[in-house]
């Protein structure tokens, strides 16, 4: 079942949308699941959300709080079936909306209440750390579908990236033992930078837009590969401030060359916003991708550990449904 444009009006109405010129939930869904995540260092939010289900009880909502994701996700796709969902809060960081978004069937309406230690999507999407704040986006129903991308079998919301990054992301989860903090990636980092090998890559596409160096043909190799889905990445970096999740693209960027001295030329151009004038970075767009590599490189998805490559990733349409404030519904919706 899929919450898409080619729905009639008549069946969007029934899952709960209101198919206005403002997109709004339907004022019969009623009950909103709260998914806490003991592990992304929600510990300190339990204030928060206990003000959440007070504050959605005031509002005639019925607000159920609960830790296991295969309950929660079970309980959301058939409330979302039967038209009573109003909405699917994440109590987390990035991790935890894309956990949630794995689980859950196309068209949940899903938000988040940000505790964790990156919280992306949440900035993206102009959801602060308040109950209070939270509880009046709920009433009000806004929502707005963006874009998701896949990578063999798992879904994700900001971005994929291969090689260096991932390397880092990799001995952060092979070395953790409990909540992950900023600090927790220095570490990890000084070993990537210590003894990482820059394998190249080869990156194929069917169907890009070329923005830079268009007489590059693909497939083409780099050794640093991102694409974007959301203009997002941890510690401010913006690799593709132009990524929207609603054009049915990904925002590639790669940087050919290795070592450690061009690692750092490529980290201070990025501070700096000035990496799409260096002759060995490539930006495109494509729908559709395939990364290659001779060597065992990993690759992560949306700050997480996703596995080796080579990987197929694709677009996936309109795939995400997020209630969101407002502003945001007019900044980013249809």
């Amino acid at each position: 079942m899929t919450c898409s444009a080619g729905f009639s009006d008549k069946l969007l109405t029934r899952l709960g949308y209101s198919m206005s010129e403002r997109q709004t939930l339907s004022p019969d869904a009623r009950e909103v699941l709260i998914s806490v995540n003991p592990t992304a260092g929600v510990g300190a939010m339990d204030v928060e959300v206990k003000r959440l289900v007070e504050l959605l009880g005031a509002r005639d909502f019925n607000a159920q709080v609960l830790t296991d994701l295969d309950e929660v996700s079970a309980q959301a796709n058939q409330m979302h079936r039967d038209g009573t969902l109003r909405a699917l809060v994440g109590v987390g960081g990035d991790g935890t909306a894309a956990e949630l978004v794995n689980r859950t069937e196309p068209g949940v309406p899903i938000t988040m209440l940000p505790g964790g230690t990156e919280n992306l999507l949440a900035r993206y999407l102009q959801l602060r750390r308040s109950a209070d704040a939270l509880a009046e986006i709920i009433a009000a129903g806004r929502f707005i579908r963006l874009d998701a991308g896949r990578a063999g079998e798992r879904l994700f919301l900001l971005m994929i990236g291969c090689g260096f990054d991932a390397e880092v992301v990799r001995r952060l989860e092979e070395q953790r033992t409990g909540h992950i903090g900023h600090y927790s990636y220095a570490r990890p980092i000084v070993e990537t930078v210590a003894h990482y090998e820059y394998p190249k890559m080869v990156i194929y596409s069917s169907d890009s837009e070329a923005r830079q160096q268009p007489s590059e043909s693909l497939p083409s190799s780099a050794c640093w590969i991102f694409a974007f889905n959301l203009p997002c990445y941890a510690w401010g970096f913006r690799f593709a401030p132009e990524a929207t999740g609603t054009d049915g693209l990904l925002d590639v960027c790669t940087f050919r060359r290795g070592t450690r001295w061009h690692g750092l030329r490529y980290f201070s151009a990025l501070v700096l916003r000035r990496h799409r004038r260096l002759a060995d970075c490539r930006f495109f767009r494509s729908g559709r991708l395939r990364i290659e590599a001779e060597a065992k490189v990993p690759y992560q998805l949306d700050g997480d550990f996703a596995g080796y490559l080579p990987v197929e990733v694709e677009v996936v349409p309109r795939r995400l449904t997020f209630v969101v404030p407002s502003d945001t519904a007019e900044r980013l919706g249809e």
